[in-house]
């Protein structure tokens, strides 16, 4: 581990960080965009799993970026482990993988970061970890979506109407329409106060909920508000729709 004193997160304001990668470009790359904003220090670089968890130890960052695919221990299993220590460090996710967004998310990571990590990308990162650090608690849990090429993401609360087509899901939220690899029943399980299921292929957000109408065809739907999706709501879920409106007086 290749490191510096510990005094850099002493520092009013200023963030300390553990950088975490067994490939040695991937580490240059990340130190010098850190280095290029201000606010945050880099306390210690680690190429190996091994190496971490002594690295927090003696060196308390506030926030650990971390590769997912190490040798040996993984990242997933890392931060798990970081998790258990007396003073747990924020971590960011950094990979090439988008497919361990949902992952990432379960464990509590402040944020996930997808290689080739851009400027902007890591300052609104860090901008996450100083509200978590700071006391201003952990920002709104968000769901990591396809935009192009890249993995945006959409605030919980943004979000309108998940529904289930194929592999993906498509995410209505307040900004648009995106796709999102996951299941509605991970969701679900994860959010179980935040959506409620009116359809085998589709869940829609419990505060958003305007309303119940018959489409043409004499289907039920639901109305939700600021998005023009208005899933078919099922038999066996129309008892707790309706319940659901009731509760917040939209029936």
């Amino acid at each position: 581990m290749a490191g510096s004193s510990p005094s850099g997160n002493e520092m009013s304001g200023t963030l300390g960080a553990l950088l975490v990668d067994d490939e040695p470009p991937a580490l240059r790359r990340m130190r010098r965009l850190i280095d290029e904003i201000d606010g945050c220090d880099v306390l210690g670089l680690c190429s190996e799993s091994n190496q971490v968890v002594p690295a927090c130890r003696e060196l308390e960052p506030d926030v650990v970026f971390l590769d997912v695919e190490m040798p040996g221990l993984g990242g997933l299993e890392l931060a798990r482990t970081l998790g258990q220590l007396d003073r747990p460090p924020a971590v960011v996710f950094v990979t090439a993988f988008e497919r361990y967004a949902v992952q990432a998310f379960d464990l509590e990571a402040v944020d996930f970061l997808v290689k080739p990590v851009r400027r902007e990308r890591l300052v609104r990162a860090l901008a996450r970890v100083r509200a978590e650090r700071s006391g201003e608690g952990r920002p709104e849990p968000a769901l990591g979506v396809r935009l192009g090429d890249r993995l945006t993401m959409v605030p919980l609360a943004d979000v309108r109407v998940l529904v289930a087509e194929d592999k993906y899901i498509s995410v209505h939220h307040a900004g648009g329409v995106h796709l999102l690899e996951d299941s509605l029943v991970n969701l679900e399980q994860r959010f179980p106060h935040r959506f409620v299921r009116v359809h085998r292929n589709a869940l829609v957000s419990r505060m958003h909920l305007r309303g119940l109408f018959r489409d043409a065809a004499g289907h039920d739907c639901v109305e939700v508000a600021d998005v023009g999706c208005t899933p078919e709501v099922s038999r066996r879920n129309l008892a707790q729709v309706r319940r659901q409106l009731k509760q917040i007086g939209k029936e």
